[in-house]
């Protein structure tokens, strides 16, 4: 980007202001929002001298990094992030560790039961679902330009590779294939995946001592002075600058207003991302009441929910719990069918799997509808075909005092706890130099 020497004399202006308009203000720095990002960008501002108040709408932290205990004592499940993804560059990992969660590589479960409409399929249908994945993995491995979506790289290829092509997005984006970058999908980060027994737990615990302020929505950001003034059902906020870490849902959605309108390229890179429904249903499970056979993990093919490709995670870390996950179209309509039709689903697919016996087993149930939530709109960000430069084009401030940060600004984290946590920090080093500090 060209700076003119308009813009750099306005960015003058703006810091010659900053110091007056901290000396009125809340705080140095208001953070919308009190997901991973937003509690790595409060903590680092506050490590570098600055005063800093989090509003979040709900009544807990941690954003859609959630450990779900209402199921009962012994079947928490994490209804949000699980895995520290690529966890060699993950900050997670060592936090982790410290902390001395449970956690596992997942390296020495057995291969998942695959189902389809019911029946247990044969080994000629599991290699051929294998032989599907590989050439899936090959067609999306550094595919060539120009950007193209998903379903569209897969369209010449035969029915095993569509249906692994629509398996794999559904199941690890939440989205359908025809929706899903082929370039976005390429550049997302690899490495090894821990399996954490309370991931949003271990980030609620990690950040507990922020100044979080609950049940206090950001309505609106006016930006028009050499401040930002941030509007919430409790009053107004007014500080040098700010840090948005909602989720694109919400920002799309025009639950935070902006005054003015954010500018057009940040409206134009908001555009180019889109928010998968990926989906889990907790399914509590009476230890007395299951049936005496090998309770192994399962992927179910078309299911009685139209659209749905799910997996069922059984007995995670050895509890007494059955978590369907799901992602896409057939997510979506679960979400919006309320949690009572949700857990009817779910159990029904349990019982595809394991047969009528294992029904009574089931005690309770929980849905965490992401798609649903108003608070996010969805379960992370994914980029449309042809706009994988949205992402970066999130990370440019707007007028010095608005600062975008969050999994979809993550570039090669999008979609995890992780890039969250990165992008937050990545936001705050940005409002600390903004502060002179």
């Amino acid at each position: 980007m060209t700076l003119s020497r308009r813009s750099l004399m306005a960015g003058a202006a703006i810091l010659a202001a900053s110091g007056r308009a901290r000396a009125a203000a809340d705080a140095d720095v208001v953070v919308i929002g009190a997901g991973a990002a937003g509690l790595a960008a409060a903590a680092a501002i506050r490590r570098g001298g600055h005063s800093v108040v989090v509003l979040e709408a709900r009544d807990r932290i941690g954003g859609r990094a959630f450990t779900d205990t209402s199921l009962g004592t012994g079947r928490s499940f994490d209804a949000g992030g699980q895995y520290v993804h690529w966890a060699e560059r993950n900050p997670w990992r060592e936090i982790a560790r410290a902390a001395r969660v449970r956690t596992s590589d997942d390296a020495t479960s057995p291969w998942p039961v695959l189902v389809k409409d019911g029946v247990r399929a044969s080994e000629a249908e599991r290699r051929q679902r294998r032989a599907g994945f590989g050439r899936v993995s090959s067609l999306l491995d550094h595919p060539a330009a120009p950007d193209r979506s998903v379903a569209d790289a897969v369209a010449g290829e035969d029915e095993a590779a569509r249906a692994a092509a629509t398996g794999l997005t559904r199941l690890t984006l939440g989205e359908e294939p025809d929706r899903v970058s082929t370039a976005d999908y390429d550049q997302l980060w690899s490495g090894d995946d821990i399996w954490v027994d309370g991931y949003g737990a271990l980030v609620a615990g990690h950040y507990a001592d922020l100044p979080v302020r609950l049940g206090t929505p950001a309505t609106a950001i006016d930006w028009r002075g050499p401040g930002v003034a941030v509007e919430t059902p409790r009053g107004t906020l007014r500080a040098a600058c700010a840090v948005v870490t909602v989720p694109v849902g919400v920002l799309a959605a025009g639950h935070l207003r902006f005054t003015p309108d954010l500018p057009a390229a940040t409206a134009e890179a908001l555009d180019g991302l889109r928010m998968g429904a990926y989906t889990k249903i907790g399914l509590a499970l009476d230890p007395g009441r299951l049936p005496g056979q090998d309770l192994r993990d399962a992927v179910i093919l078309r299911s009685g929910t139209p659209g749905l490709t799910a997996y069922l995670e059984m007995q995670p870390f050895g509890k007494p719990l059955a978590v369907l996950h799901c992602g896409g179209d057939g997510a979506r309509a679960l979400c919006e069918a309320g949690q009572g039709g949700a857990l009817a689903a779910a159990t029904d697919h349990l019982v595809s799997v394991f047969g009528s016996g294992i029904r009574p087993a089931v005690t309770a149930g929980r849905l965490a509808a992401w798609w649903t939530d108003p608070f996010a709109r969805g379960s992370y960000s994914i980029a449309r075909p042809g706009h994988l430069s949205a992402r970066e084009a999130l990370r440019l401030p707007v007028a010095d005092r608005i600062f975008l940060a969050g999994e979809a600004a993550a570039g090669g984290g999008a979609m995890t706890v992780g890039g969250a946590t990165l992008d937050g920090e990545r936001a705050a080093a940005d409002v600390l130099k903004r502060l002179g500090s």
